[in-house]
């Protein structure tokens, strides 16, 4: 719906006009996120300043059944921060302050608009460690990261953001604040409503501050690149690292990932021999005990057969390098408008999932090319399918979409999700009774009633 003048003036009055965008270049530069199948359409951008502001807000909205959609840093990649519809755009950029800190009990509280990279910095500074960590550190937000349970490249380690949430502060549709848990680690007292907020992707009310817990700063680490003949070696290599060292990281990258990836970005190849598959991993180092452990995996894996050629880093810029081969892997694929799939199961089951759905790809994908990678240590592979130059975009993401239910129903039959990190949003609506049962669905919605009954909370995002 367009805002009317008066609902325009009423929002203005609530936050203040330098605080609401209108011109049609900010509507589509805060109205959508880094998911471009949808086209932004939204009323109005709203940045408030406070919880107070923000409860203000949603208090208008659900007098005036005005739909919301709440936005942090906008990097998602399943539309589910893009309006489509006139809503008003709820931007908590400039909510981005630390509340407290804790030095004793190791957390910090922050506005929900912090930047995850700004957010690592802080509890750097008070001697602390903020594990979760990935690609768009340098602009996702925190909010935004606990909205999509967010995960990355270190979840084999050290989990993904739920397992740092300590506590929330959170508005509701009708514009009560609700604080959740407290940044407790004891509180045995019923639902635990925090954890509902943790993954519901801004349908249930607005994030606006997180108790977040910390660790103590890693040791010393080094960087292996591994180069594997066949996929079945990926696990019981996995499964050799894990037994004898702390892993931090373990990726894993294809061939022609390498190769785009040096094309668009001049990384080197990590070693002259090439290889149909690539391991990453990140191990902790700096005592005898943790460098023999990694140098006898190393040997081990060598004499298995499991890897045919590999470097460890010795130094942090060494490191960086090899992890560059990993992580400009995305960036090297948005020229060619990739179809994306964010999928999980076991780590045990992945050989046999991936194997599945390359022959699906041969199959209904003869003419495009398919580009694999992912954080494989847990499970979770990202399935890039390239459109090639000549292709109409709406015509290359039906044909995607035509094949999508048979890659599903393999992610069904091997229990696993057809969303693993980046949220369902818009793109996998449709497929969430891949993952989720009838029984689970029907649940969903009766909470989402529960604390939007008028449904202006990010609506048609995860559920309909």
């Amino acid at each position: 719906m367009a805002l009317s003048e008066q609902l325009i003036n009423d929002l203005i009055n609530l936050v203040d006009e330098t605080n609401v965008l209108l011109d049609e270049s900010d509507l589509q530069h805060y109205g959508g996120d880094w998911c471009r199948q949808y086209s932004p359409n939204p009323s109005a951008i709203v940045f408030p300043r406070s919880t107070e502001q923000v409860q203000s807000v949603l208090k208008w909205a659900n007098e005036n059944q005005v739909a919301i959609v709440p936005s942090g840093g906008r990097t998602g990649l399943s539309g589910g921060a893009t309006a489509m519809n006139g809503e008003v755009v709820v931007a908590l950029d400039k909510m981005n302050r630390v509340v407290s800190s804790d030095t004793v009990a190791g957390t910090i509280t922050v506005e929900a608009g912090m930047v995850t990279q700004v957010l690592q910095a802080e509890a750097e500074a008070i001697g602390w460690y903020y594990p979760v960590d990935f690609a768009s550190s340098g602009s996702s937000q925190i909010g935004g990261n606990i909205s999509t349970n967010a995960g990355g490249i270190k979840v084999i380690r050290y989990g993904m953001t739920r397992d740092w949430v300590l506590g929330l502060t959170v508005v509701t549709a009708a514009g009560e604040i609700l604080h959740l848990n407290n940044g407790l680690l004891k509180n045995n007292t019923g639902y635990d409503l925090r954890h509902l907020f943790v993954g519901s992707e801004g349908t249930l009310g607005i994030i606006v501050e997180a108790t977040i817990g910390l660790t103590q700063p890693p040791k010393s680490s080094s960087v292996l690149v591994l180069g594997l003949e066949s996929m079945e070696s990926m696990m019981p290599l996995l499964a050799e690292f894990k037994a004898r060292c702390t892993v931090n990281a373990f990726e894993f990258f294809s061939l022609n990932a390498l190769r785009l990836n040096q094309q668009h970005t001049g990384v080197q190849a990590p070693f002259e021999t090439e290889c149909p598959y690539y391991a990453l991993i990140e191990v902790e180092v700096g005592s005898d005990d943790a460098d023999e452990a990694v140098l006898a995996s190393f040997e081990k894996a060598f004499e298995a057969g499991w890897i045919i050629d590999g470097v460890m880093s010795q130094s942090e810029q060494q490191a960086q390098s090899l992890w560059a081969l990993r992580e400009g892997i995305s960036e090297s694929l948005a020229p060619y408008t990739p179809y994306k799939n964010d999928l999980s199961v076991l780590t045990s089951k992945v050989p046999e999932f991936l194997a599945e759905v390359d022959a699906i790809a041969a199959q209904q994908y003869p003419e495009f090319e398919v580009v694999w990678f992912g954080h494989i240590g847990d499970g979770n592979l990202h399935l890039n399918i390239l459109k090639p130059r000549d292709w109409e975009v709406s015509a290359f993401v039906e044909k995607c979409k035509a094949a999508s239910e048979q890659i599903f129903a393999v992610v069904q039959r091997l229990q696993g999700s057809v969303s693993a990190e980046h949220g369902v949003g818009l793109l996998k609506k449709h497929a969430l009774t891949y993952t989720r049962s009838h029984s689970e669905i029907q649940l969903m919605k009766q909470i989402k009633a529960a604390f939007d009954p008028k449904g202006i909370m990010n609506p048609g995002k995860v559920l309909d």
